[in-house]
């Protein structure tokens, strides 16, 4: 199968074990192979890495909910333009919180979507670490501590924040498309 990106990398054949089974419980699960992970399978190691990594920040432990978590990826997919974290992500914030509009308003202008103060100072901060990382001051902290984000919270922010900001730039890098399915997902 070709990758799904301009670059002619090929899958590793066969997938690892480990790796075939990851990805039919993607298909299992989501319906599809999120193509991310099938542009990754070229090298099995950076996949592993990558989804290590992204398990953690998504899944793992965190004073952050998952729709938290992937409103930043929205927003910070929204700023640099990400064709597919947008679209992937969008379709992920329509499904957790079960309202359509509100994955349409990140997507565009998340400072247009209805969200409480503490949703508006995390996506605000997320914001202003990508437009411009090296302003972020003890202030900016403190205004989420002010709004109930410990500093381990601030931290996640940070890393969702940062993780997609480079992965958004490896699919604008490589031209990688997202899955069609995202299209019509919970809307």
């Amino acid at each position: 199968m070709k990758t799904p990106t301009a670059l002619d990398l090929p899958m590793a054949d066969p997938l690892p074990e480990a790796t075939q089974k990851y990805f039919d419980i993607c298909q299992d699960k989501l319906g599809m192979i999120p193509n991310v992970l099938q542009a990754y399978a070229f090298d099995i190691d950076k996949l592993n890495t990558f989804t290590a990594f992204y398990n953690d920040l998504m899944l793992g432990n965190s004073g952050l909910s998952k729709l938290e978590r992937e409103m930043i990826a929205v927003v910070v997919s929204s700023i640099n333009s990400c064709f597919y974290c947008l679209t992937a992500h969008g379709a992920a914030v329509r499904e957790l919180s079960g309202n359509p509009l509100l994955g349409e308003q990140l997507v565009m202008n998340y400072k247009a979507a209805e969200l409480d103060d503490r949703q508006r100072a995390m996506l605000d901060f997320a914001a202003l670490l990508t437009r411009s990382s090296a302003s972020v001051e003890e202030s900016h902290r403190q205004g989420l501590r002010d709004q109930g984000f410990s500093d381990r919270d601030i931290w996640d922010i940070t890393s969702v924040a940062a993780f997609f900001n480079m992965t958004n730039r490896v699919a604008s890098g490589t031209a990688m498309v997202p899955n069609p399915e995202y299209h019509s997902q919970s809307r």
